[in-house]
Parts: structure tokens; sequence; C-alpha cells
């Protein structure tokens, strides 16, 4: 028995250990152009602290994440609490983050309500990069939503030597937008489609495949890269967080941004220095407003006009002092570039009945060459999976079965840890050995004796 103590505490000590350096680490991040290292980049494993140490019992949190849980499902277990407890410790950071969502969010939230996916979504942003336009990650992901270079390039955002529109939070906003409603569409989930942003798609049909055709994220998370499993939870954590700051002392800190900005389009070469000059406008503040210019100039032309995000009492000064440009409120600006969807439907007439299955292709794979829908393919052929075995007939049109409408279950937590038994955990997690009170079984979601993987 004293070995099993000596045990827990030293892996008590190691889990702080590790959390109190991710801690510092992200400190040294803030709106700089360097790499990414926030709290949700911790292991998921290390993220799973004591319950006793944030004061508030599960139930009153899951509470909570019912009461705000909207078209996506914010589900309650340890994952999600280790989170929570691990964003709490760090109130200051929380605040700065809060101050700037008066900038970014109405931003997000236009471009989501115009590509139709889920307002909540937006939270996301913040486990990426903390709204941070600079951030760059270990492997070149860049931009408050953390493009990669051939991602973005599919999602129509434009990469040069002068700009990289990864970091306009206007282009990036819409082009995460189409990527996520592609991932949902693909996957029928919204976690899931959440997670393929952390991983990719590719690794979430092959933890889908290896789960046995499961579309519940809680059950094919063993399966994702081990910065998924966490990256879910962490967004559910994120989500209550940002909703319930006021609850545990967190007081938003004010945002140097401008909240109303205009846009101005620009047909000549302008560098920043010499628009914040003749502006009388801080040079930190109009860099700020246009962090997609990479060396701090407009290159601009007549025929591709470069833009620019000026404060909204500036615009008209603006067009005083450099002649013929155009103006737009940004809550007007179309943004036309961004590709909303990757596919393009074929009319039924023009499609063959039936497809058969080649070597090596998938029903991804078909769906795009012929412009179709992955679930609808699904459905119409009663596949749960994606991978096919060579010479099968897929259907390619028809009537589809329907389906009734999905109504979101909240999920019972499931709890991973090396090899220990669940008496073991239980002293970890300051619960009754016994497991005799109901709502410690149901925050468990795991029966006593089950073996811990």
């Amino acid at each position: 028995m004293n070995r099993l103590f000596i045990l827990m505490i030293f892996i008590l000590s190691v889990q702080f250990v590790r959390a109190n350096s991710i801690a510092k680490t992200s400190r040294h991040h803030k709106h700089s152009k360097k790499r990414v290292s926030f709290l949700s980049k911790a292991n998921p494993e290390t993220a799973i602290l004591r319950l006793g140490s944030i004061n508030a019992n599960p139930d009153e949190f899951k509470l909570r994440l019912d009461s705000i849980a909207k078209d996506i499902p914010l589900d309650y277990n340890l994952y999600v609490q280790g989170y929570i407890n691990l964003y709490l410790r760090h109130r200051t950071e929380m605040a700065q983050v809060l101050g700037l969502t008066k900038y970014y969010f109405p931003i997000y939230e236009k471009a989501f309500h115009e590509v139709g996916i889920p307002d909540e979504i937006k939270y996301l942003s913040i486990v990426e990069s903390k709204l941070n336009p600079l951030a760059v990650s270990r492997v070149g992901a860049t931009g408050p939503w953390q493009f990669m270079f051939k991602t973005a390039k599919n999602y129509g955002l434009s990469i040069d030597k002068y700009v990289d529109q990864r970091r306009d939070p206007i282009q990036a906003s819409y082009a995460a937008a189409a990527y996520l409603k592609d991932a949902y569409e693909e996957f029928g989930d919204w976690l899931l489609a959440i997670a393929s942003y952390n991983c990719g798609k590719k690794n979430v049909e092959k933890a889908i495949e290896k789960s046995g055709g499961s579309t519940d994220f809680w059950k094919i998370r063993n399966y994702l890269p081990m910065e998924t499993r966490g990256y879910v939870p962490a967004f559910i954590a994120i989500n209550y967080v940002f909703n319930y700051y006021n609850i545990h002392n967190i007081i938003p800190k004010d945002c140097n941004c401008s909240i109303k900005t205009d846009t101005v389009l620009v047909d000549k070469y302008l560098t920043l220095k010499d628009i914040s000059k003749k502006l009388n406008l801080d040079f930190a503040i109009l860099a700020s407003l246009n962090p997609q210019l990479k060396r701090k100039v407009v290159n601009g032309s007549v025929s591709n006009p470069g833009r620019l995000i000026l404060p909204e009492e500036l615009g008209e000064q603006f067009k005083t002092q450099f002649g013929n440009v155009e103006v737009h409120n940004q809550d007007s600006l179309l943004v036309a570039n961004v590709l909303l969807s990757k596919k393009t439907p074929t009319k039924v007439e023009n499609l063959p009945r039936y497809h058969k299955v080649k070597k090596g292709e998938t029903l991804i794979d078909i769906a795009d060459n012929y412009g179709l829908d992955v679930q609808d393919l699904k459905l119409l052929n009663k596949i749960k999976g994606f991978k096919l075995p060579v010479g099968k007939k897929i259907k390619l049109y028809g009537t589809i079965p329907k389906v009734e409408k999905k109504h979101f279950r909240k999920k019972r937590g499931y709890l991973a840890y090396n090899t220990f038994k669940i008496d073991e955990l239980l002293v970890m997690f300051n619960f009754s050995s016994k497991l005799n009170n109901e709502k410690e079984k149901y925050f468990i979601g795991i029966h006593k004796g089950n073996l811990i993987i």
C-alpha cells in the first residue's frame, strides 16, 4: 500500500511539473512571430489534474456546459475538466485573450454565419493561436487559424513575398469556415470535423476504420494522434472558460485594436510607415490591423488592388491624402477569393448509375471525382467506413433513405491512463473507493474493475 501511495505522489508531481513548464513557455509568445506554445498543446494526459484544485463539483461544470451547448455537443468528462483546470490557472493570460475577442470574434461570427457553420467554433482559434495572427507553429502552420501552406492554397488564400493571407483574420476565417464545413459534410459530426482541423481528415478516417466504423469522437479518441486526443477537450474547455470567466474572477483586459474599421482598396505601392505618418496613426496599431502584410507595404495595382485595414475614422482621411481609392466598411466587404466549397455538384443526368471501385480508391475519392456528398454516398450504399473493396459497385444516385434527425446525447467520459485500475485512480481524483455515489459513477463513465489503457 505504501508503494502505491508513493507511486501516486510521484505521478501527480510529474503532472504538475509538466503543466507548470507548459504555462511558463506560453508566456513568451504574446503577439510575436514565434512558435505557438499554448496550453492546448499540452499532452492531454498531463492535463488531467486533481479535481479538488478547482472549487466546484463536477455536476456544476456539466450543468454549465449543457446550458451553453447549441449545435456542437459540449461533453463533460475528466479530459475536459483537466483542461478547464489548466486554463483557470492562467487567469492573466485568459484575461488578455478575452480582451482580444472584442475585435476578432465579430469577424469570425460574420464569416461563420455566411458560410453556415456553428458560431461556437470561433473558440477554436483560441486553442489554435490565442488569437495571435503572427503565430507560427513548429511545423509552419501560420496565423490565427494556423493554416499549413498547402491547405491555405487549397482554400483560396494568397501567399507571396508581400502578403500572407493566413495572417489575415478576415480571409483566414472564411477559409477555416470552408474547411470545417467540408469536414462536417464528410463526417457528419462537428467534434470529428474539429478533430480533423488539427490532425487532418485522413487521420480521422483511419481512426474511424480502426474503431470499427464509429463516428463518436470519444470512441475513436485513442486511435487519433496524441495531440488531437486533447484538442477537442481543449476546445470544449475554452467554451466553458470564455462563457463563465466572470464566475472564476477573470476580468477581460482592454483591447488595443480599433473595434470599428474600414477596408481600403489601394491601387499603388505604399509603405505602412508613410501611411502612419500622413494619418498621424501609431505605426504599431496600423501594423497590428494589417498582419497579412509581410513587408509592411501595400503592393497594390489597378488590376489587383491591395487591402488595407484602418480605424473607421481614418478611411476618408486616407482617401484625401492618397488619392482615388475605394473605402469599404469592413462589414460590407465581400471576400470573394475564398473557396466556400471545393466540390462542384454534378447533374444527375450526367452521372453513370454505378461506379466500380478501383485499386486504392476510397469513398472520398469517388465523391470528389463526381462532385457528390460523401454522406449521401454512405447512406445510399449503406456503408459505414471509407475504405472499399476493389471491384465493388457503388451506387451514385437514387433515393437516399431518410434518417431521423440526430439529437446530440451527452456522452459519458472515459478516462485513459496507463495500466492503473479504477480503485487506484479513485484515490488520485478524490472519489470514494466504493463508487457508491451515482454522480461519481456518471462522472467517471466506467465500471469498477475495468482496466484503463
